[in-house]
């Protein structure tokens, strides 16, 4: 049979500026290209801006990722400049990131990715009754009557017949890869519509540490909401709402509920589902591999950022699947972390084929692919407005199943308990997590460490608010003329999608250096200049694709990543005035 080239783009369910070419024969992928259609290039922007506002700019990498960029950059000026936070910032930041983590991971899973499992229209044919059993036999949820399935089917059922599935326009419904039964996807259904209800009370976290959400408000040296709590109030009640800022008692009370709706969410639906999704799907645990290297730079630390030993998740590398030893890395080192440039639309002074460490990084824009539209990319030459991450040579995936084989194989106990306890239920092994659906059930096992450690930090705020210490910024090194003529700086974090790090070079007091290195750049990266495939390049390779017009099998390993590419372009003027606008609808 002829070689084809089958083309995916976009194909994301949101920020779709993601390109797949791959190439098939006889019903196997035999190569795949993996393309960023869109420049970022806010690191042009950022250069010669007072590093203290870079996390404003930095933040806009992303519109999903509401506040990693945002975190990243404060802890990169914070590195630069030795810049100690207070304990109460510090337990606020774990407690947004925690609730960006369980939020973003959830609305992964139900509006962005579960759909490659779920066949909605099936549901269409499910018993209630039927459903309602399955969902009490999975947990305790309370929303599982006969009466609230049979509710969900009759508005789904009307809403088909109008014609306009709206948000479930352009699925594959019907296809035979699909292996549910309806009353699992009736209950899949259900759970999605509850979802979009639930991220709505979780963003409300955001909104109280960080005044709002998308895109809270942060600060070098600290958080920027002050504590408005007067110790008396916490102990006998009084004045309970009183207090200028939203970090008062009313506002503490609201960042507890969110913390019991998140457990709960993930108690009761968001790791049962997952695991009853896997049951019928246990083909797609020998599939979709990928390159077998796997990294985290490590996140959630009880001191500061850089006491590695506190982290929760701890920094590492794992290579070549090999869960006994734990590598060390370095972010500062030279020779460690570099990007290529060989197939990505950039140029580099020292030439195309040398990598560069960020603190060296170069954006020089330099587009030489196909005029728009185009039928396909020049996969011999530059293909992808994305770079291609590496350590020291070798090619790493980033995300949760990166940080849940690091947990494991430094011996976390709560780690290794849960994945082999759910895996023990799915009667897999543990390598059974070198796959696709692997990646989607570590994205949930990750969630439930995370959500259930968040009411310790909690805990332990209101215990520091309980003894009187209220700070929660750190003023001292707020001036420039008490920073050092050059600086540079590191800051590192583990965003939903994986390793991600900000990298600045400070002189007299503004930014001369800055570059980003996103989780799907390491993911979602071309080839590098030794012919090595990125990650989601090497994960497509193998897959059957029965039906080249469906291919369900690509969206589902590459959605496995959670891709989330460069969102929107901005240009503006060096005063900061906005010249262009520009909008996909």
């Amino acid at each position: 049979m002829a070689k084809q080239t089958v083309v995916v783009d976009p194909v994301t369910r949101i920020e779709g500026h993601l390109r797949i070419e791959a190439e098939v024969k006889d019903g196997l992928i035999t190569g795949a290209s993996s393309s960023g259609t869109m420049v970022r290039g806010l690191e042009i922007i950022l250069q010669g801006r007072d590093p203290r506002d870079a996390w404003a700019f930095a933040q806009r990498i992303c519109g999903v990722c509401t506040l990693v960029h945002g975190i990243a950059s404060v802890r990169a000026v914070e590195d630069a400049l030795h810049y100690p936070i207070p304990q109460n910032a510090q337990l606020i930041r774990n407690l947004m990131i925690a609730a960006q983590f369980v939020h973003d991971h959830v609305m992964h899973f139900y509006q962005l990715h579960a759909l490659d499992w779920v066949d909605v229209l099936s549901a269409l044919q499910a018993d209630p009754a039927k459903t309602a059993a399955l969902a009490q036999s999975l947990s305790d949820y309370p929303r599982s009557s006969p009466g609230y399935f049979a509710e969900v089917k009759d508005k789904f059922t009307r809403f088909a017949a109008s014609g306009q599935l709206g948000i479930f326009a352009n699925g594959y419904w019907g296809n035979p890869a699909y292996k549910l039964p309806p009353e699992a996807n009736l209950m899949a259904l259900a759970h999605y519509l509850d979802a979009l209800a639930w991220q709505r009370e979780v963003a409300k976290l955001h909104a109280v540490f960080g005044g709002k959400n998308p895109h809270p408000n942060f600060v070098v040296g600290g958080a920027p909401t002050a504590i408005s709590v007067s110790p008396a109030a916490l102990h006998d009640g009084a004045a309970a709402g009183v207090g200028a800022t939203a970090v008062n008692m009313t506002g503490l009370e609201i960042v507890q509920n969110v913390i019991r709706e998140i457990r709960s969410f993930v108690d009761q639906v968001y790791l049962p589902d997952t695991l009853a999704i896997a049951g019928f799907y246990k083909d797609w645990f020998r599939k979709g591999e990928g390159v077998g290297n796997f990294l985290t730079y490590g996140e959630f630390p009880s001191m500061g950022i850089n006491d590695l030993d506190g982290l929760m998740i701890p920094r590492g590398i794992i290579l070549n699947r090999d869960l006994s030893t734990v590598h060390p890395l370095e972010l500062s080192a030279p020779d460690q972390i570099q990007e290529f440039v060989a197939h990505s639309w950039y140029s580099y002074t020292v030439g195309k084929d040398q990598g560069l460490h960020p603190f060296a990084g170069q954006t020089h824009l330099d587009y030489t692919g196909p005029k728009p539209p185009y039928a396909h990319l020049d996969s011999e030459a530059s293909y992808s407005w994305i770079k291609s991450p590496r350590w020291k040579g070798k090619v790493m995936e980033v995300g949760p199943l990166a940080r849940m084989l690091v947990l494991y194989a430094s011996g976390n106990q709560e780690a290794r308990t849960l994945v082999d306890s759910s895996l023990r239920k799915l009667g897999l092994p543990v390598e059974a997590l070198f796959s696709t659906m692997g990646r989607t059930a570590a994205r949930t096992l990750e969630s439930k460490i995370i959500a259930d450690a968040m009411q310790g930090w909690y805990d332990q705020l209101m215990a520091n608010i309980r003894a009187g210490e209220l700070e929660t910024f750190n003023p001292a090194l707020w001036e420039p003329s008490t920073w050092p003529a050059e600086a540079r700086g590191v800051g590192f974090m583990e965003a939903p999608r994986g390793a991600l790090a900000h990298w600045v070079v400070i002189k007299d007091g503004l930014i001369d250096n800055y570059q980003a290195v996103v989780p799907s750049t390491w993911n979602a990266g071309p080839r590098d200049a030794a012919g090595q495939d990125g990650p989601y390049e090497a994960a497509l390779k193998g897959t059957e694709l029965p039906d080249p017009a469906q291919p369900l099998e690509i969206l589902r390993t590459i959605h496995s990543f959670d891709p989330c590419i460069a969102c929107a372009v901005h240009l503006v003027d060096p005063t900061g005035e906005e010249l262009l606008q520009v909008k996909v609808c």
